[in-house]
C-alpha cells in the first residue's frame, strides 16, 4: 500500500492458544493468545510471548488473561486489548494517518450468533472497518491446499486449542460438520489431572504443555516412532517436597484416551451425516488433520485404524488455518462463504 492509502488488509487466525496475523502475504505475528494487565490501573503490561512467560509467576497486581475459551471470546475487554496489541506488532511503514483495516478472521464452525458478534465487535474496536468471518475448517482446507470449489468431497479435522472443527466440504460449502470442545486444552487438562492423581505431582499448565508436545501420544505402541521418556519436576501434593518423575508416551496415551474417544465419536457422527457420493470421495481422498493437536504422536494412525479411512497430517498443521485465512483475504469477492459483518 502507498503512503496515501488508508486501508490495509490483514488475515487473523484468532486461536484459543495462539494468534497468527498475516499481512502482505506474510505471517508477521505468531504469538500466544494471552495478555498481562495491571489490575490496579487496567494497563496492558505484556502481550503474547512476554505475557506467556509471566503466567503463573505474577505478583498480586498483575493478572494474566487468556481472552478466548473453547475457540470463542470469553473476555470481551481483554480480547479487544489483545487484538489491538497484536495488530500493533505488525511492522508497518511510517504513516501520517493510521490506516483502517479490512480483516478476515477465522471462527469455529459451530459459533453462535452471539459469539460471532463478539469477534466482530472486538475486531471493529481494534480498528477493523470491514470484518469478514470464515469458518475455521474452510480456512484449514484452503491452507492445506484443497480445491474446495470442486464437486468433490474433502474432509478436514482441525484440532485447535479450544475446539476441534470437523467438516466435509464440497462445491465451496460445508456439507456436514461437527464442532466439539475437546482439543489441545482438554489434552493439557487430562495431563494435569493424571500427574496429580497418578504421581501425586503438582505441575502447572506450561509443564503440562511441554509433556504434551514432547511425549503426547494417541497410541500405546508407536514402534520406531516412539519418543524418549522425559523427566518432570514439581511438588508432591501430600508433602509439598520437590520430586522428579519420569513420564513415558505410553502413560500419556493412556491418560488422553477418553478425550480421543470423544474425538472419534464426533468424526464418526460427521461421517454418518455425509452423503454416499461424498463418502466415497473421502475413501479415495482420505481425511486431513490440521491444528496443533494433529502433532500428537500416532494420531493419524489411530484414526485410520478406527475409521478404516486414511488420515493424513497436513504440512505445518499449526499454521494451516492462518494460511487459509490469508487465501480467503486475497479472494474476498470469490468465496461466497465469507460472512461480512
Amino acid at each position: 500500500m502507498g503512503l496515501f492509502s488508508f486501508t490495509e488488509d490483514i488475515a487473523v487466525d484468532l486461536g484459543t492458544a495462539n494468534t497468527i496475523i498475516t499481512y502482505k502475504g506474510k505471517m508477521v505475528v505468531d504469538q500466544p493468545s494471552i495478555i498481562a494487565i495491571d489490575v490496579m490501573t487496567n494497563k496492558l503490561e505484556a502481550i503474547g510471548k512476554q505475557a506467556a512467560l509471566m503466567e503463573g509467576r505474577t505478583p498480586k497486581n498483575i493478572k494474566t488473561i487468556r481472552p478466548l475459551r473453547d475457540g470463542v471470546i470469553a473476555d470481551f475487554q481483554a480480547a479487544e486489548l489483545m487484538i489491538r496489541g497484536m495488530i500493533d506488532l505488525i511492522p508497518h511503514s511510517r504513516r501520517i494517518v493510521t490506516p483502517s483495516l479490512r480483516m478476515v478472521v477465522g471462527i469455529p464452525s459451530g459459533a453462535t450468533e452471539v459469539e460471532m458478534r463478539a469477534v466482530r465487535d472486538s475486531s471493529e474496536h481494534a480498528g477493523g472497518r470491514e470484518v469478514y468471518l470464515i469458518p475455521e475448517p474452510m480456512a484449514a482446507a484452503l491452507g492445506i491446499g484443497l480445491d474446495i470449489e470442486k464437486p468433490e468431497g474433502n474432509m478436514v479435522v482441525d484440532i485447535g486449542g479450544g475446539t476441534t472443527e470437523i467438516a466435509v466440504i464440497s462445491l465451496g460449502g460445508i456439507v456436514a460438520d461437527k464442532s466439539i470442545r475437546v482439543a489441545g486444552n482438554a489434552f493439557t487438562d487430562d495431563i494435569l489431572e493424571y500427574m496429580f492423581r497418578q504421581h501425586n505431582l503438582k505441575i502447572g499448565e506450561p509443564t503440562a504443555e511441554i509433556i504434551k508436545k514432547t511425549v503426547g501420544a494417541a497410541l500405546p505402541d508407536l514402534g520406531d516412532e516412539a519418543p524418549e521418556d522425559i523427566s518432570v519436576q514439581g511438588s508432591n501434593r501430600i508433602t509439598s517436597l520437590p520430586m522428579t518423575v519420569p513420564v513415558s508416551y505410553q502413560e500419556i496415551a493412556h491418560c488422553l484416551d477418553k478425550s480421543l474417544v470423544k474425538l472419534e465419536s464426533a468424526i464418526m457422527a460427521a461421517l454418518e451425516d455425509t452423503p454416499p457420493e461424498l463418502y466415497s470421495d473421502l475413501m479415495q481422498n482420505g481425511v486431513w488433520l490440521s491444528g496443533g493437536g494433529a502433532l500428537l504422536h500416532g494420531l493419524a494412525r489411530r484414526f485410520s485404524e478406527k475409521m478404516q479411512i486414511q488420515f493424513k497430517v497436513s504440512e505445518d498443521p499449526l499454521r494451516a488455518v492462518a494460511r487459509g485465512t490469508c487465501q480467503a483475504l486475497n479472494n474476498i469477492d470469490r468465496f461466497r462463504f465469507l460472512q461480512k459483518q
